[in-house]
């Protein structure tokens, strides 16, 4: 792919991610990484000093107003080769959500990070999406033509809920799931790919010491998944091997 973006690679997914494309063979020619704060993401301003490629771009993902010139920001960047990928990787998980002890303050702010934000920055850089998908028209459906990678999470299956609780989280990210759904029907006749994964239970803030994944076990193999991403995967819910998850 010549140009891909990332939300929220100040720590966790998103700057695993952000390391291992600087480090495959083929790097992005382009890639854009977003933190809420430049200053506090130390890791990722030294990533970007060593790859010329990696441009950080401030976003806070909540702040509706300022996605119109967050996208000139983006459109300044990827030029006339638009945008081939939108990884909507930023979220935000509260710790106490069982039915007793839920807040509407946690359910609202859960749902607009996990699934309205997403759904507008989708919203506001279609036009980079499909003006990458029609300059590679003569590509099949994948992140070499023009893709959106929601990141979801097997707390977001109905199937797999068997245990109850997590209200504000699950919900958003069930919320996500049918929001993929949708984009990837209308969005088929643009040849924009649109896919859910599950990055499995990772050793993350959000996912806690006792996650039985590494980062970068989970943030390879998903680089590895999105280059074999096809029409078949279009509106689908996958795990981070490419294995397909429950909805």
């Amino acid at each position: 792919m010549n140009t891909i973006l990332i939300t929220g690679c100040n720590r966790g997914l998103g700057l695993g991610l952000v390391k291992n494309l600087t480090r495959d063979p083929n790097p992005p020619i382009k890639l854009i990484a977003t933190c809420r704060d430049t200053q506090k993401a130390e890791e990722l301003r030294s990533i970007a000093e060593q790859h010329k490629n990696v441009h950080i771009l401030e976003l806070d993902v909540r702040h509706f107003d300022r996605y119109k010139e967050f996208s000139q920001k983006v459109s300044d960047i990827v030029k006339d080769d638009g945008l081939n990928v939108l990884f909507n990787n930023a979220g935000i998980s509260p710790k106490f959500t069982r039915l007793n002890l839920v807040k509407l303050e946690q359910m609202m702010d859960t749902l607009t990070a996990n699934t309205v934000a997403p759904i507008m920055l989708t919203k506001s850089l279609l036009p980079l999406l499909k003006k990458a998908s029609l300059k590679n028209s003569d590509q099949p459906m994948g992140i070499r033509r023009a893709a959106i990678i929601n990141m979801s999470s097997m707390l977001g299956s109905v199937e797999l809920n068997t245990t109850g609780g997590l209200y504000p989280y699950r919900c958003s990210k069930s919320a996500l799931n049918i929001a993929t759904r949708s984009m990837s029907f209308d969005l088929k006749s643009d040849g924009i790919l649109v896919t859910c994964l599950h990055p499995g239970w990772v050793k993350t803030d959000m996912g806690g010491v006792n996650a039985t994944m590494e980062i970068d076990d989970s943030t390879s193999s998903i680089v590895k998944l999105l280059l074999k991403l096809e029409e078949k995967h279009n509106g689908g819910f996958y795990q981070y091997d490419g294995e397909p998850m429950p909805w």
